[in-house]
């Protein structure tokens, strides 16, 4: 009898794209034998990145805005573990995990969505010091570092040497970049009312960003309206001018001003993740280019997506942005796309308009395009919030967040400091004390 030959998709990355590819091969092979779906991911959770900046300013619960992979997916084996390399001839991925195990993992079809990781640029200082955006650990480092700066500078008796630690410099006026400023703002204003030492007076936000404006995305005139608004809030805008130097004596711009700081969150600049350069493919920028199936140019069955990978738009003739919204949607077509290779059937170009882009800016204001539509204030902060939610998965954590959002609205935020380090031990406790001779006397007599 003959036996069926087990298909095996293999996807890395566990982001928008990864993940989405994953459901969607579930729902499309829910009937079929025969096919197998690894899902490897160095975290066991999917991060929804676009409130990454709430749990920075303590508007959310870190856990409510991810999801454990394993609830989100029934069907697909998962492997927690980090990508080493892989053998794209042998059609074979080297993965780790613990204390330095490694695995083999063979596929037929190979999803790479690996998502990108901070470019420093080589500036120097940035690596070893600055903050950055992209994890829930950078989220909740941030948090920490706001709230330890805020208890270090309550008592500091010097102006001097309180006001690098009541300055805060965020780099770059995209999207992460002005939605960090805003909400870091807002957070430690609020905060001040329990720092009796402190007032409003000593604080100094600083959003910094090369070009000529904020949100260039969504247009010059949203644009100017966020950084107006930016202003008011007591965020200082400082354009057409970039970070060149982050050391101890702070933040050092392109014009020679150092701004004093011990913070600096960079959020102005991402490169593919770094096992891309080991595939021998064509690239663009670093990264993967495909084809419009968004199959690996001369690599049939590997496939690629989000923000390694350089897909062509058809619609315009350049190529698609690396935003969550395409991401998500390249992952259905790639599973389709999946599918429709193992039956043998014609695969479908990707084909997707941007639908709109939203930025939050704390104090219930916002800025939104959508369908081409210019919103702001309250109505495109409603907006943000509206959209957001109703893409986080899972109803469980859309009911946490938005009964986190209900009581932000009653309640100031929490000032709770999260520290990572154990319990302090005296290894001296850990001895039997010495007792006198006497008592080892008697103790010798009752036994």
């Amino acid at each position: 009898m003959k036996t069926e030959t087990r298909q095996r998709v293999l996807i890395l990355g566990g982001g928008f794209g990864g993940l989405y590819t994953a459901l969607e091969l579930e729902k499309s092979l829910a009937r079929r034998a025969g096919v197998e779906v690894t899902l490897v991911n160095r975290e066991n959770f999917f991060l929804f990145t676009p409130m990454l900046h709430e749990v920075a300013a303590s508007d959310l619960d870190f856990t409510h805005i991810v999801n454990p992979v394993r609830k989100l997916l029934r069907r697909t084996k998962f492997f927690q573990g980090t990508v080493e390399a892989v053998d794209l001839e042998a059609r074979r991925v080297t993965v780790s995990h613990g204390a330095g195990h490694r695995h083999e993992l063979e596929y037929d079809y190979l999803v790479v969505a690996l998502g990108a990781v901070t470019n420093f640029y080589d500036l120097p200082g940035l690596a070893e010091r600055a903050l950055t955006m992209k994890s829930l650990g950078d989220a909740v480092h941030l948090r920490g570092q706001l709230i330890k700066n805020l208890e270090e500078a309550d008592f500091e008796p010097r102006a001097e040497d309180r006001a690098p630690l009541l300055t805060f410099v965020v780099a770059g006026g995209g999207f992460a970049g002005v939605e960090t400023a805003a909400a870091v703002n807002d957070f430690v204003r609020e905060a001040l009312e329990f720092y009796p030492r402190l007032d409003k007076k000593m604080l100094h936000m600083v959003l910094v960003e090369a070009g000529p404006k904020v949100l260039p995305e969504l247009g010059e005139k949203l644009g100017d309206y966020a950084r107006k608004k930016l202003a008011d809030a007591g965020v200082e805008v400082r354009l057409g001018t970039a970070v060149k130097k982050f050391s101890e004596a702070g933040v050092e711009l392109g014009d020679g001003e150092v701004i004093r700081t011990n913070t600096l969150v960079w959020t102005a600049g991402i490169s593919p993740n770094p096992i891309l350069e080991t595939l021998p493919c064509r690239k663009d920028r670093g990264r993967l280019r495909t084809d419009e199936f968004m199959e690996v140019e001369g690599r049939p069955g590997v496939w690629a997506l989000g923000d390694c990978a350089s897909v062509p738009d058809v619609t315009t003739g350049k190529t698609c942005p690396p935003t969550a919204q395409h991401a998500l949607r390249q992952g259905k077509t790639v599973a389709r796309n999946i599918v429709a290779s193992i039956h043998g059937k014609q695969k479908r170009p990707f084909v997707f308009k941007t639908v709109g882009q939203l930025a939050s800016m704390g104090r219930r204001t916002g800025v939104a395009r959508i369908l081409g539509v210019n919103f702001s204030g309250f109505v495109a902060w409603w907006l943000w919030r509206t959209v957001y939610l109703s893409k986080l998965p899972r109803f469980e954590k859309k009911l946490r967040v938005a009964l986190d959002w209900t009581l932000d609205l009653i309640f100031t935020k929490d000032l709770v400091q999260f520290l990572t380090i154990h319990s302090p031990s005296d290894p001296a406790a850990n001895r039997e004390p010495r007792r006198p001779a006497s008592d080892l006397a008697a103790r010798a007599r009752v036994v």
